[in-house]
């Protein structure tokens, strides 16, 4: 089996699920835990992909199975419970 995973198709968790504190263009604030990135499609795909303007947090964010899952939903219950484990 390859150890390399590949983003899901229409998930679009990790970039809704998470807080990110750190500046994104046209956030300047980040964004809090369940809102959308305004840079996610309505295909649920990041528009800074490969962009040099994608903040570090977001390309450090490598898809696994562990994060992802078999589904959208399980991404989203692992990402949310990992939210709640690291906030103040």
């Amino acid at each position: 089996m390859n150890n390399q995973f590949v983003c899901r198709q229409n998930c679009g968790a990790c970039c809704i699920a998470p807080s990110i504190s750190s500046v994104i263009p046209d956030m300047p604030n980040g964004k809090p835990a369940g809102t959308p990135c305004i840079h996610l499609d309505s295909q649920y795909q990041c528009l800074l992909f490969g962009k040099p303007s994608r903040p570090a947090v977001c390309g450090n964010l490598k898809p696994c199975y562990e994060m992802c899952g078999n589904n959208r939903l399980q991404a989203f219950v692992y990402l949310e419970n990992l939210e709640k484990l690291t906030s103040p």
